[in-house]
């Protein structure tokens, strides 16, 4: 059995499946993402479940998850509910699972509805950008949201920003959400959080625009900061690590 399960109520009657993932997590469904985590859509019940296994942390990590702060799985769980009381999109939380090794964190899991959204923020890594602007425009006003509703994403990254045009509406949804800061975000601080992101100058520059103005704040000192924040975390990235994009610093 595992340590800890918590499932939300509108999924009790799922209880029986929860508890036998640590199980046949490696038996069932699909893989759609294996690195440091692995995530697997199941199919289950007349529903599509994404359920992302953490990898076991190092030793220390192990410690403070033990004693000084919630699991990533917990974490992803808390926040997706945040979000959704905010309006923000996110995959809507099923449960979470805590397992422990001698005493201290192991393997935890996350499960989620599977959301149908296709496309991600790296196609913008390649341009041309032209007839892709009001997608950049929509994704700015997003970002204009999420910060003026007190959300700050920590890995604000193209893979983590799913997104489709659905009758001529973008829709976007938050994922990998358990890096998040919950409190007031300035304007110079939501600038910086653009910086992960794939691109060329031009597609920062209309985000800078159209964040600015719905923030109500200078255009200029945004696209200043955007650029800035862009630079320095790209220049220290590509110290150890070649970019998978054209990059024109």
């Amino acid at each position: 059995m595992p340590d800890k399960i918590v499932i939300h109520p509108k999924y009790k009657e799922l209880a029986d499946f929860i508890v036998q993932i640590p199980k046949t997590f490696s038996r069932q469904g699909k893989v759609i993402y294996n690195g440091r985590n692995e995530i697997r859509v199941v199919e289950h019940a007349e529903l599509s479940i994404n359920i992302k296994e953490f990898g076991v942390p190092f030793f220390l990590n192990r410690l403070v998850y033990a004693w000084f702060r919630k699991p990533k799985a917990e974490r992803a769980y808390l926040y997706a509910g945040k979000l959704l009381d905010k309006q923000i999109n996110t995959p809507e939380p099923i449960a979470y699972i805590l397992t422990k090794k001698r005493g201290i964190i192991g393997k935890c899991y996350f499960i989620s509805i599977q959301v149908p959204l296709t496309r991600n923020f790296y196609e913008f890594g390649t341009p041309p950008l032209a007839g892709r602007e009001h997608i950049v425009q929509d994704f700015a006003r997003y970002s204009a949201y999420i910060h003026d509703s007190g959300v700050y994403h920590k890995d604000y990254s193209p893979g983590n920003i799913l997104f489709d045009v659905i009758d001529g509406k973008t829709e976007f949804c938050l994922v990998d959400i358990n890096r998040m800061e919950f409190g007031r975000v300035g304007i110079r601080k939501g600038c910086a959080n653009f910086a992960r992101l794939w691109g060329q100058e031009p597609f920062f520059r209309l985000i800078g625009q159209e964040y600015a103005r719905s923030r109500e704040a200078d255009p200029q000192a945004c696209i200043r900061w955007i650029l800035k924040y862009r630079r320095k975390f790209w220049k220290r990235f590509t110290r150890k690590h070649l970019p998978k994009f054209e990059l024109d610093m």
